[in-house]
């Protein structure tokens, strides 16, 4: 062989090794490429799923507080029932008003439905329906709205719950519960035939750190507690209530 050819031999063959190696390289770039985008999408799902979880068990956590508040009415248990509240929180049930904070919520439970725990005579079961929690996007506010069913001593009822919750330290507890009766009555006459208006704050002790929020109408009157959450299918938030009956919130 020539040393022309030999030279031209060479430099194909280093010509040809050099195009090995940048390919080889291209490659092993396109890969690495393409492994690192298959990463961060198998990640984005994976927080996807992580979230979504999170959020259905902050759906049930929610509803369990609001069923554990109803199950602790039952049987008065009144220091566990307070413990259910941030330290700012509030309570508003039927017209009675506004108590702020832990401390009031147990005052407003002992003092006005009795001393803890059950005893002979004593029935004020909270049955509790329909109930309908939204996570907010932040994951630690939430809201819900349930129905309430009530057999007392005195007479049975029938209420709505409009209530805010928040998350602290990894725990749903309650921020408002707002409680507007639709329907309380005795039991011989009945709620066809007598019922009681509303609760008001001079009703019975304690007083209430705050008047009641909204002034309303019970049966045979009716009063429409706002929805906080819109039409699940059209998305569109439902009509502002009637105030045939009365129902105009204050500070609103």
């Amino acid at each position: 062989m020539s040393k022309p050819l030999d030279i031209l031999t060479g430099r194909l063959l280093l010509a040809l090794t050099l195009v090995g190696v940048l390919l080889a390289v291209g490659i092993s770039k396109v890969s690495a490429q393409s492994a690192d985008a298959e990463l961060q999408a198998i990640e984005k799902d994976l927080n996807t799923l992580g979230t979504r979880i999170t959020r259905l068990q902050d759906l049930t956590d929610v509803e369990i507080l609001q069923d554990t508040y109803g199950y602790f009415v039952d049987k008065a248990q009144w220091h566990g029932l307070a413990d259910l509240w941030t330290k700012d929180g509030t309570l508003e049930i039927g017209g009675k008003g506004v108590f702020l904070g832990k401390d009031r919520v147990f005052e407003y439970m002992h003092v006005g439905l009795g001393p803890i725990g059950p005893r002979d005579g004593l029935l004020i079961d909270h049955q509790q329906f329909q109930c309908l929690p939204t996570i907010h996007d932040d994951g630690v506010t939430a809201e819900q709205r349930c129905i309430a069913f009530v057999m007392s001593s005195g007479g049975w009822g029938h209420n709505y719950y409009e209530n805010d919750y928040v998350k602290e330290n990894g725990v749903w507890k309650f921020k408002v519960l707002h409680g507007p009766f639709n329907m309380y009555s005795n039991y011989k006459e009945g709620w066809i035939d007598h019922v009681i208006v509303n609760t008001f704050p001079e009703k019975f002790p304690p007083w209430p750190d705050l008047p009641p929020t909204v002034i309303y109408l019970t049966y045979p009157s009716y009063y429409v507690e706002p929805f906080h959450y819109p039409n699940p299918v059209t998305g569109k938030p439902m009509p502002t209530p009637s105030p045939r009956a009365g129902g105009m919130a204050f500070g609103k």
